[in-house]
């Protein structure tokens, strides 16, 4: 595994977990009219401010979506890459099976006669 398929795997895993973060920390569209008839906190005295703190946030994960989405399509197409081992197929590089020729008294353990149970 190369370097930068490390990177950015990591690179999306992070993004991935801080983004998941982010998501449960916002507010549904629906807590707004749920604040208007009396439930829930008006939300003025956050540190970024009633509209504030809804615009970074957003703001943010549409950042790390976007993040998450470049290192996923770079990481796909560093995994398409194949190195040049042969203009041949697996089926043709793989090694044959050996063949053992059963004798003429011999049945195999899965035959049809094998599933009688002995001595009834």
């Amino acid at each position: 595994m190369s370097i930068l398929s490390t990177v950015m795997q990591v690179l999306q895993i992070v993004s991935a977990v801080i983004m998941i973060g982010l998501i449960l920390v916002q507010h549904g569209k629906g807590a707004d009219a749920g604040a208007a008839f009396g439930s829930g906190g008006s939300g003025s005295a956050s540190l970024f401010g009633a509209s504030g703190s809804a615009n970074f946030l957003s703001r943010s994960t549409a950042v790390l979506a976007t993040v998450f989405l470049v290192s996923t399509l770079m990481l796909a197409s560093l995994g398409g890459q194949r190195p040049a081992s042969g203009s041949g197929s697996v089926l043709e590089t793989a090694a044959p099976a050996a063949i053992v020729p059963a004798t003429a008294g011999e049945v195999p353990a899965n035959a049809a006669g094998a599933a009688q149970i002995p001595g009834k």
